[in-house]
């Protein structure tokens, strides 16, 4: 049911409630992490319609991720509000080329790429430059940015020269073959992600009907994380307005991660200056985090340097007191990553869900010690970025099973209904003692939670609903919370957030990112990236880093420059480390004999330069082993064994014990249980 207007702004503070309440036309909220910008938006929307401003088919609101989009769409619906569209700004425009492309280019519309890798993989060829795998990745980021940041191929080389881009290959030829990429592309009649909006984009700024039709049917806009908008981005949303100023943008400077890929806060801090009448609102009351991480988190934002005016938001906890951050340094990674395991096992037994902690990094190659850590101590994990939820085999099933119970709805409540639905492909009334039975368990139960959730904040919630629910976060890929504590980087961690999390490998040249040492910008993304990590925490935030990559390796590394100031003085690790020498010599590649980089690297016992020897059968053969091992022991297959630690064994096959345990993640006591049955499939290969 539709609420008033006054009753729309009822539960919102001050602050939020401004926001909700100011009058069509342009308005800037400037929403720190954690103040309520969701919920303010969406009450703004909601207000729009709900007073007669606005029709609800009249919104477009626009974010980045499914994940933002869908959760919009939910408190919407919520609301009472139907029909306003919530999309990210590729769909969006999607959604508007599939209707005019008709009428602009004549024929049926281009197919969307999956990837652009392999007309990429194209052009280099055509282009006579290294076809290396990583390099050609490379390529496609720098022509994904330079689309982003509207630099044509004629254009690339001059703007990489001024901007100071770090290239893949000389700029002429990432050009060039930026340049084929496109021939080959438009000659296969495809379009990138990236096309999407430039096609709009051209539609909108050169057909004067299809402007017209376009601006009639949608009056009101607005822009959530407007500080991480890109060139191409922000021609395109000129276009959807063609001129009028009934936009609301929200954003915090504080949190632009993304300018590798051309997003820049300066059209959110420019705001006023393009519309001088702007309302402009800050929202500043923390309600995700304790105070101590408040405090900590204005700390990290508060050194940074050159802070423009718009993103000077300083957080003001409003939650009850909690433990103060803890800062642990350790010798090395496999040690740190052992404690940190150790620490998660005391937040699981004192009742914080698995669900509710997550494990933060820097880069994606640190995931796999604290893979292998949580492995040992039998904690279930996911990592972001893994299989997705609406992918798995049971939960197709379910999605089958209740969209054939919704053509004849059950009369029981919703909950009931759909449990036992859910009962019928294995919900069972107590959860199975462990392993993959205890994952498709938890799925499963996730869907009923769902339910929950729904009748609790939708009055009268039939089955049909819930069914359409379902339907719509599976096409937004936005699930349900699923058991399992969330292994992710930074970058992918924006926009979530947790009552535990563990900030780790906080040393230099991961925290900042080498990379970065030197330019001044980078830096300053850098700390706002930690920055953001901080921010995912609602009470319990742990900092960690090491002082050497290997167990016995030399101690040469400083935590991060971001972590002076914030330890307290009487904090042992609040001292400098000092270097201690040491005799032992560093792994290396088995192959070429150079140095060894990170953990992934030491377990394969190769560098990245050098080739696989991996036999593809082995490895095949090995994870059914492994399959059937973690069937009999009811436990998830990487208990037995990682993923990583397979392809480790079937690229080097052990010959014996020893040499199995040479291997890392492989210690003694799974050498003991499981090592006697890998080397004789081992044996059974050799002959």
């Amino acid at each position: 049911m539709t609420k008033s207007p006054t009753g729309l702004l009822d539960g919102l503070d001050p602050e939020q409630r401004a926001a909700a309440a100011a009058p069509r036309g342009p308005v800037c909220v400037l929403a720190g992490a954690g103040t309520g910008k969701t919920r303010t938006i969406t009450h703004r929307i909601a207000h729009l319609i709900a007073s007669g401003h606005v029709a609800a088919g009249q919104v477009l609101a626009v974010t980045f991720t499914a994940r933002a989009a869908g959760e919009m769409r939910t408190r919407l619906r919520a609301l009472g509000v139907d029909g306003a569209q919530a999309l990210t700004f590729h769909a969006a425009a999607r959604r508007q080329l599939r209707y005019f492309w008709p009428r602009v280019v004549g024929d049926r519309m281009w197919d969307l790429l999956d990837g652009k890798l392999r007309l990429v993989a194209q052009a280099a060829q055509r282009s006579r430059v290294s076809s290396d795998a990583e390099i050609l990745r490379d390529i496609a980021s720098e022509i994904e940015w330079a689309k982003a940041s509207l630099i044509s191929p004629e254009d690339y080389p001059a703007q990489a020269a001024r901007l100071q881009r770090d290239t893949p290959m000389q700029a002429a030829q990432v050009a060039e073959v930026y340049r084929k990429y496109e021939e080959v592309k438009n000659a296969a009649r495809m379009l990138d992600f990236d096309d999407l909006l430039l096609h709009t984009t051209a539609a909108l700024e050169d057909n004067a009907d299809v402007a017209r039709e376009f601006r009639d049917r949608y009056r009101c806009f607005v822009v959530d994380e407007y500080q991480d908008v890109t060139p191409l981005q922000q021609r395109l949303l000129d276009a959807w307005l063609g001129g009028r100023d009934d936009i609301t943008v929200v954003g915090d400077a504080n949190q632009t991660i993304y300018s590798f890929g051309g997003a820049s806060p300066r059209p959110l801090l420019d705001f006023t200056r393009r519309f001088p009448e702007a309302t402009v609102v800050r929202l500043e009351r923390d309600y995700r985090s304790t105070p101590q991480v408040v405090e900590l988190a204005n700390k990290v934002i508060g050194a940074a340097r050159g802070r423009p005016a718009g993103s000077r938001l300083k957080l003001v906890g409003q939650r009850p007191d909690g433990p103060e951050p803890r800062f642990a340094e350790f010798d090395d990674e496999p040690t740190e990553a052992g404690a940190v395991a150790g620490r998660v096992r005391q937040l699981l037994d004192a009742g914080v869900p698995a669900s509710e902690i997550a494990i933060l990094y820097r880069v994606n190659a640190q995931s796999e010690v604290y893979e292998q850590a949580l492995t040992d101590l039998e904690i279930p994990y996911l990592v972001r970025g893994g299989e997705r939820f609406f992918e798995r085999r049971e939960i197709r099933q379910a999605m089958v099973a209740l969209r054939t119970a919704a053509g004849d709805p059950p009369s029981a409540e919703l909950v009931p209904a759909v449990r036992a639905v859910l009962a019928r492909i294995g919900l069972t009334e107590q959860p199975p003692s462990g392993g993959a039975a205890k994952e498709r368990w938890d799925a499963l139960l996730a869907l009923v939670e769902l339910a929950e959730e729904l009748a609790a904040s939708v009055e009268g919630a039939s089955f049909g609903r819930y069914v359409a629910e379902l339907e719509q976060r599976a096409a937004a890929q936005h699930p349900p919370t699923v058991e399992g504590v969330t292994l992710a980087s930074l970058h992918a961690a924006k926009g979530l957030e947790w009552d535990a999390v563990f900030l780790v490998g906080l040393a230099e040249g991961t925290m900042p990112i080498q990379r970065a040492d030197g330019d001044e910008a980078a830096i300053e993304e850098e700390r706002r990236l930690f920055y953001v990590g901080v921010t995912r925490a609602r009470e319990h935030l742990w900092l960690s880093w090491s002082l050497s990559r290997h167990p016995g390796g030399r101690r040469h590394r400083r935590r991060s420059r971001f972590l002076y100031g914030l330890i307290p003085e009487e904090h042992p690790a609040a001292r400098v480390p000092r270097r201690q020498p040491t005799t032992r010599t560093k792994p290396s590649c088995r192959m070429c004999g150079e140095q060894l980089a990170n953990t992934l690297e030491v377990k394969l016992g190769r560098c990245a330069r050098c080739p696989s020897d991996l036999d593809e059968a082995l490895l095949t053969r090995l994870k059914d082993w492994r399959a059937e091992r973690a069937r009999e022991l009811k436990v998830p297959p990487f208990v037995v064994f990682t993923d990583a630690t397979l392809v480790a064994i079937a690229e080097q096959r052990p010959e014996d014990q020893r040499g199995l345990v040479s291997i890392s993640g492989i210690g003694p006591t799974k050498a003991h249980r499981f090592g006697d049955e890998v080397l004789s499939l081992l044996r059974k290969e050799h002959r």
